[in-house]
């Protein structure tokens, strides 16, 4: 990762090492260790500037989360669940398997490493990234749990302190919808992507917003960031603006609870497993078109 990081606040790469931190060469921004964990946010008169919304939604993953959920998941969730998570990751890489076996990914928004971890066993080096510090330190317990090749660093999806081109695929999934600017994300992700961008959200779609007035979608997340869905004529739009190939736009069909509720434990019973995978996957089928999720892949077209 130490070859690929930039300063967030003025773009350059002259970053040198200093006890517990790295120094910006050009503007002098400082940036901290924690716990051998880069902490790469854009600075403000020398101090971390971050805002009150991405300061709530730190400290909610920091402090308000079950932690060996968080670390191990989906490894513990019943089966129908964990099936569930998978498939949504499984459908983020199709079309980008040679881009990601033997390269580089960049996780965004990345949570605790869930993300991160899959794209590790489909055969990339990973780097995860997400705006708080307990995620990434999850993240590394993560990796040493289950030997994966995944590096972390707390950095703002907004300002990423990556170097243009730095990753051959850039991956976001259920991150893009709790930002400010979830465009100035995306922007940013087409920066840093030498090859590929995975972009795998809720949609904005009349089936969600029915959803949400019924109490089965969120409009708030539990941090109490508004969740901002995205349309994905938007997405391809701006990733075109950058030189990017959409090679598929899909909308899906998929309805789950952060953790498990009493119908997918029962649907993941040995004697119910079956028919439970079934249903849904013919319910994605079956609905996808006017689907509550989004997953939309591209690759670099111009040089």
């Amino acid at each position: 990762m130490r070859g690929r990081l930039a300063c967030p606040g003025c773009g350059t790469s002259r970053l040198t090492s200093r006890e517990a931190e790295l120094r910006c060469e050009d503007c002098s921004a400082l940036y901290p260790m924690d716990r051998g964990i880069p902490v790469m946010v854009p600075h403000m008169a020398g101090r971390p500037a971050v805002s009150l919304q991405k300061a709530g939604q730190a400290a909610f993953t920091d402090e308000e989360i079950d932690v060996q959920y968080e670390t191990v998941r989906p490894h513990c969730t019943p089966l129908i669940h964990a099936e569930l998570l998978i498939s949504k990751m499984r459908r983020g890489i199709r079309g980008l398997e040679s881009i990601i076996r033997g390269g580089t990914a960049l996780v965004v928004c990345g949570g605790s490493g869930m993300d991160a971890e899959f794209l590790a066993r489909a055969g990339a080096r990973v780097v995860s990234t997400d705006i708080s510090s307990g995620g990434a330190a999850r993240v590394r317990e993560r990796a040493s749990r289950y030997g994966l090749d995944v590096t972390a660093a707390v950095a703002d999806a907004e300002h990423l302190p990556f170097q243009n081109r730095s990753f051959d695929l850039v991956w976001v999934h259920d991150g893009l919808h709790h930002l400010e600017d979830p465009a100035a994300a995306l922007l940013e992700m087409a920066r840093v992507a030498r090859h590929a961008v995975s972009v795998n959200e809720p949609a904005r779609a009349a089936v969600t917003a029915l959803a949400t007035r019924l109490g089965l979608a969120q409009a708030r997340e539990e941090s109490g960031n508004e969740v901002a869905r995205l349309r994905r004529e938007d997405v391809a739009r701006v990733l075109e603006s950058r030189g990017f190939m959409v090679l598929t736009t899909e909308r899906y069909a998929m309805v789950y609870r952060h953790k498990a509720g009493p119908v997918y434990r029962l649907l993941s019973r040995q004697s119910l497993a079956r028919t439970g995978l079934t249903a849904t996957r013919a319910a994605e089928t079956l609905l996808g078109p006017i689907g509550n999720k989004l997953s939309v892949r591209a690759i670099r077209a111009t040089s």
